[in-house]
Formats: structure tokens, C-alpha cells, sequence
């Protein structure tokens, strides 16, 4: 199905699920303004009448699908439509939702029903949302396991959330390499199916050490007598359960990876790692530091109470508040000068701005080149020269047009290339703010997306307003 016709369905899917609930509510109002003296059961049965229509198209929605609708819904239609979900579906969207999302679900739903449902999951995507249930409601869960499933739950949550070991599935074929073709085509045909994104078949030897991968292709196409040591591809790329899922997620794709084994110290296969499990990551990665930069704690659920998304947003709000308190004693400094020329204040917001967009075009380019690994320690010095040299001719030609158009708004000359002299100056500041600030962060174990945007706005501002109104002082007033 194409991208266009699976979002089609789904718009459509949403808005069939909203006019059910809609109706729903239109009738049962009208119902329950008749006077009758079998107006409880008339209710009664309007009401069953429409939870059935809206358990069949439900039932029929795939989980990504339920969780968008559910993500979408205001908190009273969301409760309604997560009430009328079977357990197996219910668990499925709490994979699916939104972090937010999924724990005003979970703090909405009784304790037996929630039991029930996250008895429907695997280990390993228990343990994935281990966070957002109570301990003891996931110790009970846990009890319910078998031996095995225990084990693979412990293992999973013993691993930091952005681990491999965190993200990885015990699901795996694998084939011996002392096996010939025929021995190992008649071992997967026993299986009763082949876990998704299976694309070849990881070969290890009697220890359970990994020694390559067979194709899919090569299991079907080569000779049965062929022996699997003979035909497998031996250069796989393969995980330890400690390495940084971010670390992974540009593995797969660097190399357009489907699944990747994932081997402990000793080099024994102990899961793998699928593309659909890096893209989830990635996606909530990408997501979590694009509301870093707009100073939110965290994710934030659109239709949450109010108070909830108000100190959400507290953190950075006062961090901006205390910014800007400084950037304004900076402007007190020179109130002496801005009451002598009074054309100070109209122009130094220029430079500030001018500023505040040259830094953040250079944090938005060494964001990415940490991201993608291409910024070391061998070239971050060369990187700084060419961000200062830019900045240099950035600042000498803006610099110039912005001063003649103060000469000749103001018809002062003296003011023209102050003005242009602070757009210079400004503008080499803050490319050299733009290169350091994310990178001393990374090196400080920071996030360099949340904290960079701040600390740059603070330091072009502030530096901005001092530099100008300090050239102003020392040759205009």
C-alpha cells in the first residue's frame, strides 16, 4: 500500500471513529430527553447499539493506526474509545502511543483490566514499557510468566532505555555451521513461522558464537549438499548490548540494514536488532530534542490537563526569564548613552537579531555533524577556523549594507560604522558560540540540543547590546 493511500485510511478510519462518537453522544442526549417509562432501557440499549458499531471498526484498525486515533482524541472520547479495545489490541496501542500518552492510559485503567492486557505482551515489550506501570502491578505481571519469559524480562531491563540490550528481541533464527544445506532448510521449515524482518539466518558454531549470516537466497538456491560454512557471508555487522542505540540506528543506515545479531562479551548470539525497532527510537529521539529546543521538559500530551502542560514548560521558561534579565543590565549600563542618542535603541535590536539567526544556523550544522559522527576531536579546531571566517565575511558584507542604511536613515557617518562594526563584531561571536557551546556540551555528557539555543540567545543578545552601545560610547556620545 503507497504512503497517500495508507494515510487516506487512515484520515478516514479517524474520521469515522469521531462521527461514531459524535453520534453516540447526539443520541443518547435526544434519548434521554424523551419521557417514556422505558426510557433506562431505551438508553440502555442505544448506548450497547452504538459501542458495538465502534468495537467492529476497532477491532479492524491496526495498533500504529489505534494509537494515532486514540493520540488524537480529546481526554473524554479518548477514555471511551480505550475502554471498548480487547486486551490484545489495548496492549498493542500502549507499544504504540506516545510516552505521554500511554501513562495518562494507564493511570485511567483498573487494576485487573491492566494486569490483562500486559499479560497479552511479550517480555521484551513488557520490559519496554516497564517505566510507565507501577512496580507492583509489573511484579504481578511478572509472576505470570514462565521461566523463560522471566529471564528475558530481567535481561531486557538490566540495559539502559537507549542500549541495544534495551531495544533488542530474543526472536531469532539460527542455523549451525557444521550443517549442510539441506539440514538447515529442513530445521526452518519445522518452524511455524519465521519472525518478521527475517532476511537471512545468523550461523553460529557448538558455543553458540556467531560466525555469519546465510541469505535467504543462498538457503534456497545453493546445492543441498553445500556445507553453511561454505556459503555464509562472514562480514556481518553485529551489536554488544551495552552500545548507545544511536550508535546502532547509524549502522543501519550506513549499511541499509533490516536486522543486525546482537552478541555478548564472548561473542555468543544472544537477540537481534530490527529496522522497525531503530525507526521507533530514532523517531522518539528526533521528537524528544525538537521539544528540548523549544523548552519543554519532555513530551507533552496535546490534550493533557492544563496545569500538567504549564509546568512542563516552567524549566526553560525561567531559564529564558533569568537570560533576559541580564541582556536587559546590559542595556542599563549604557542608559546614559541611549538618552544622548536616541537612535540607539531603534537599531540595537538589529544587531541582536542579526546575531541570534548567524548562531543559530551554526548550531543547527554542528548539531547534525555531531550527530552523525562527523565532527572529532582530530578536525573540531579546522571547523572553528572556517565558522570564524564565515562569520567574518557574513558580518564584513552584511555589516556594510545594514551601516549604509543607518548612514543614510540617520545621516550620520560616524553612526553607520559603528553599526556595521558591531554587526561584525557580533556576528564572528556568534559563530564562535555556535561552534562551542554544543560541542563543549557533548563533551560534558549533555544533550547539545537542549541547552545550545539558550546559551546562544543569551550570549548574542547580550553581547550584541554591549558591543554596540560600547562602541557608541567611545565615539559617537
Amino acid at each position: 500500500m503507497s504512503t497517500s493511500r495508507s494515510q487516506e485510511r487512515l484520515q478516514e478510519s479517524q474520521s469515522l471513529v469521531t462521527t461514531l462518537l459524535e453520534k453516540q453522544r447526539v443520541i443518547e442526549a435526544l434519548t434521554h430527553k424523551q419521557e417514556s417509562k422505558n426510557k433506562e432501557l431505551i438508553e440502555s440499549l442505544v448506548h450497547r447499539q452504538n459501542l458495538a458499531l465502534l468495537q467492529r471498526k476497532l477491532r479492524d484498525l491496526h495498533p500504529a493506526d489505534l494509537a494515532h486515533i486514540i493520540e488524537v482524541l480529546p481526554q473524554p472520547d479518548r477514555l471511551v474509545v480505550w475502554a471498548e479495545l480487547e486486551p490484545y489490541h489495548a496492549a498493542q496501542v500502549l507499544l504504540e502511543a506516545s510516552p505521554s500518552v500511554r501513562d495518562s492510559l494507564v493511570a485511567e485503567t483498573e487494576r485487573g483490566r491492566l494486569v490483562a492486557l500486559l499479560g497479552q505482551l511479550d517480555p521484551d515489550d513488557l520490559a519496554y514499557i516497564n517505566g510507565s506501570i507501577d512496580p507492583e502491578i509489573v511484579a504481578e505481571v511478572y509472576q505470570s510468566l514462565d521461566a523463560r519469559e522471566q529471564s528475558l524480562f530481567r535481561s531486557t531491563i538490566a540495559y539502559p532505555d537507549d542500549s541495544v540490550g534495551h531495544l533488542m528481541s530474543p526472536e531469532l533464527v539460527w542455523v549451525r555451521d557444521s550443517w549442510d544445506i539441506a539440514g538447515a532448510l529442513e530445521d526452518v521449515r519445522r518452524r511455524a513461522e519465521l519472525p518478521s524482518h527475517t532476511e537471512a539466518l545468523f550461523v553460529v558454531d557448538v558455543r553458540n558464537v556467531l560466525r555469519g549470516a546465510l541469505s535467504l537466497k543462498d538457503l534456497l538456491l545453493r546445492p543441498p549438499s553445500a556445507r553453511v560454512s561454505a556459503v555464509m557471508s562472514t562480514g556481518v555487522v553485529s551489536f554488544t548490548p551495552r552500545e548507545r542505540a544511536s550508535d546502532a540506528a547509524k549502522a543501519f543506515e550506513r549499511y541499509d540494514l533490516i536486522a543486525a545479531p546482537v552478541v555478548d562479551e564472548r561473542g555468543k548470539l544472544i537477540g537481534r536488532l530490527t529496522v522497525d525497532v531503530v525507526m521507533d527510537f530514532l523517531r522518539r529521539q528526533a521528537q524528544s530534542e525538537a521539544l528540548r529546543r523549544a523548552g519543554l521538559a519532555g513530551e507533552e500530551d496535546h490534550f493533557a490537563p492544563a496545569w500538567t502542560s504549564a509546568r512542563n514548560r516552567w524549566l526553560w521558561l525561567f531559564v529564558n526569564l533569568l537570560t533576559a534579565f541580564v541582556a536587559s543590565r546590559v542595556i542599563g549600563l549604557f542608559e546614559s548613552t541611549i538618552r544622548d542618542l536616541v537612535a540607539l535603541a531603534a537599531l540595537m535590536p538589529i544587531v541582536a537579531s542579526v546575531g541570534g539567526n548567524t548562531g543559530n544556523q551554526t548550531v543547527a550544522l554542528v548539531i547534525r555533524g555531531l550527530a552523525l559522527d562527523r565532527i572529532t576531536r582530530a578536525n573540531v579546531r579546522h571547523l572553528l577556523q572556517k565558522e570564524l571566517f564565515v562569520g567574518l565575511m557574513n558580518g564584513a558584507v552584511w555589516g556594510t549594507l545594514v551601516g549604509l542604511s543607518a548612514m543614510a536613515l540617520y545621516g550620520s557617518v560616524p553612526l553607520g560604522l559603528v553599526m556595521a562594526a558591531a554587526i561584525l563584531l557580533n556576528l564572528v561571536v556568534a559563530a564562535m558560540v555556535g561552534c562551542v557551546v554544543p560541542i563543549a556540551l557533548q563533551r560534558l555528557g549533555r544533550d547539545p540540543a537542549q541547552g545550545s539555543s539558550v546559551l546562544l540567545t543569551f550570549t548574542t543578545d547580550s553581547m550584541g547590546f554591549f558591543i554596540f552601545l560600547g562602541l557608541a560610547r567611545a565615539f559617537l556620545v
